[in-house]
């Protein structure tokens, strides 16, 4: 047995036939099988709306089922002397005439054609254009604007803000195709490539670099150059300073940028001998440290 239609509809037993109306539009509307494909659902909320408003919009029916002489399916809850009665005894006008629910479904398909040709009339976005650039490491570390050739011949200028990476994405507003009926331009979506660069490694906001140092640097320390993302610096080395050892620049990373602070510049030493020198070599052979290490110490090989 059907649902209460009053129910379905979501009026009240009293309403007027214009609520019944507007209401079963609007519910015809969501639930219509065109507007909603392979969804049973709404497919079956559409036709019990039918039915409700069938049964509600016709005055003679909607008095029967209210006097409970019929059921929401419309059918006879106790005899009513014959089954052509009704028609029979309907009058002319009424017999064969037009249904009002044929009129409530004329108004839906009136409003689904306007609504589709208002959309098709309607101002509509252009869709967006997908690019890719490959910026200079240091563009990338520092900041700066890079210049993108299209294939129709456009020249984008393309700021990039330090720190970005390598995949992502950065959006040029109103730069893609254009808008239809008056509507806004896409945008062009450009997807970022960092090239590598030969001195420096990146982490995060931080740097690292392996610096070159001569013997006697390293051994006597004092002031080395250094270069550095932003400019030369000349950095101080303490005497002593072997192979390995990290000295730390801050603020010498990658630039800051919004929140973010400037990252750092780590200095990884590494001492190179050089050209062979006669002095250095005969000054070693006649030279007995005072405190003579192993350099290999703890590298015995384990059983």
């Amino acid at each position: 047995m059907a649902e209460d239609p009053y129910k379905i509809l979501g009026v009240a037993r009293d309403a007027t036939p214009e609520a019944i109306k507007k209401a079963y539009r609007k519910l015809a509307r969501q639930n219509h099988p065109d507007l909603n494909p392979g969804k049973p659902e709404a497919e079956a909320r559409f036709k019990a709306a039918s039915m409700a408003n069938d049964l509600l919009s016709d005055p003679e029916r909607r008095a029967r089922f209210d006097r409970g002489e019929i059921d929401a399916d419309g059918q006879e809850q106790r005899p009513a002397g014959g089954g052509y009665r009704r028609h029979a005894e309907a009058a002319p006008g009424e017999r064969y005439g037009r249904r009002p629910e044929a009129d409530a479904f004329d108004d839906i398909f009136a409003d689904l054609f306007a609504a589709r040709r208002a959309a098709e009339s309607a101002p509509r976005r252009g869709e967006d254009n997908s690019y890719r650039l490959t910026v200079p490491f240091l563009s990338a570390v520092q900041g700066s604007t890079e210049r993108l050739n299209l294939p129709d011949g456009r020249e984008l200028s393309v700021k990039i803000p330090p720190g970005v990476e390598t995949g992502q994405v950065l959006r040029l507003r109103g730069q893609g195709m254009p808008g239809r009926n008056g509507g806004p331009a896409g945008d062009a979506m450009i997807e970022v490539a960092v090239a590598e660069h030969p001195l420096y490694r990146r982490e995060g906001s931080d740097l690292r670099m392996e610096l070159p140092v001569s013997l006697k640097e390293a051994v006597l320390g004092g002031p080395v150059p250094v270069p550095t993302p932003s400019g030369p610096l000349r950095v101080t080395l303490p005497p002593h300073s072997d192979t390995g050892r990290q000295i730390r620049l801050r603020g010498k990373g990658v630039a800051a940028h919004g929140k973010r602070a400037a990252g750092d510049l780590f200095l990884t030493l590494r001492v190179v001998i050089g050209t062979p020198d006669t002095a250095l070599e005969e000054f070693l052979r006649g030279w007995a440290p005072e405190s003579p290490g192993d350099p290999r110490a703890g590298m015995e090989a384990m059983e």
